[in-house]
């Protein structure tokens, strides 16, 4: 898995963890833009978001 896709879930996982109560979408999209994500990253991170109760893990 790349940097940037790595840290941006870490960043994700974060927030959430800080506020479980948080829009995912405005949180990917922030992640995107911060970690300067490729349009499919940004996909992949929609989808495996998608997956109840999934959180991914950086590898």
């Amino acid at each position: 898995m790349e940097q940037g896709l790595k840290e941006a879930i870490k960043w994700i996982n974060g927030e959430l963890q800080d506020d479980p109560k948080a829009t995912i979408g405005l949180l990917i999209d922030k992640a995107s833009q911060q970690f300067n994500l490729t349009p499919l990253q940004t996909d992949f991170l929609y989808r495996e978001y998608q997956r109840k109760g999934n959180r991914p893990k950086p590898e």
